[in-house]
C-alpha cells in the first residue's frame, strides 16, 4: 500500500528536512516534480496576468472603480441578516463594541499617568525643588496609583465578559495588575519630603 502523502504533494509542505530524509527515495523525487511543477505553473499564469494588464484586458471590465459588495457575507452564516442590520444602522456587534470599549479605557488610564510623569519630569528639571513640591507629587503619584490600579481591575472585568461573549479569535488576555503596579512603583517611586 503506498504512502498517502506520497499521493498528495501538498501534504509535504511542512515537513521538516528530518521527515524528508525518512521519506523513501522515489517519493521524496515525486514530490520534488510536483513542487517544480506547480512553480512552473504559477509563474506561467502570473506571466500571463502581467501581459494582459499591460495590454489594457482588465480595463473595461464591469464594475471597474466601483466599490466592492460585501454586504453579502458567504461566511456569516446564519448571522448574515443581523450583521447586514447592525451594518446597515451603523452599529458593530456588541463583541467589537466591548473591544473598543476596552481600548477606550485602557488609554483612559494611562493618561493619568501620562500626567504624573509629566510632573516627576518637571520636578527633576527644576534646581530647586521644595519640601512642598515634594508632597504634593507624592500625593499625587500615591492618588494616581489607586486609580490606575483600580481601572486596570476595571479593564479585566471586562476582557473576562468579552471573552464570554465572543468568538476564540476576540478573546483578550488579562492584564497582569500586579506586575503593571510594580512598574509603575519602579518608575515613580516616591520623593524624600526633607
Amino acid at each position: 500500500m503506498s504512502d498517502p502523502a506520497s499521493q498528495n504533494p501538498a501534504a509535504h509542505e511542512n515537513e521538516s528536512s528530518d521527515q524528508r530524509q525518512r521519506r523513501p527515495r522515489g517519493a521524496q523525487h515525486a514530490w520534488e516534480m510536483e513542487q517544480a511543477r506547480r512553480r512552473a505553473v504559477r509563474d506561467i499564469v502570473e506571466q500571463r496576468i502581467q501581459e494582459a494588464q499591460e495590454e489594457g484586458k482588465f480595463d473595461n471590465l464591469s464594475g471597474a472603480g466601483k466599490p466592492l459588495r460585501l454586504d453579502e457575507n458567504i461566511w456569516a452564516g446564519d448571522k448574515a441578516m443581523a450583521y447586514h442590520l447592525l451594518k446597515s444602522n451603523d452599529v458593530a456587534p456588541q463583541e467589537l463594541e466591548r473591544g473598543r470599549e476596552i481600548d477606550h479605557e485602557l488609554a483612559r488610564a494611562e493618561e493619568p499617568v501620562r500626567m504624573l510623569r509629566f510632573r516627576r519630569d518637571t520636578l527633576r528639571a527644576r534646581r530647586n525643588v521644595f519640601a512642598s513640591d515634594r508632597r504634593a507629587y507624592n500625593a499625587l503619584r500615591a492618588a494616581t496609583e489607586r486609580r490606575y490600579a483600580e481601572a486596570l481591575r476595571d479593564i479585566n472585568s471586562k476582557v473576562l465578559s468579552l471573552n464570554i461573549i465572543a468568538p476564540p479569535a476576540l478573546h483578550r488576555r488579562l492584564i497582569d495588575v500586579e506586575l503593571r503596579l510594580a512598574a509603575f512603583r519602579e518608575e515613580f517611586p516616591p520623593l524624600d519630603e526633607a
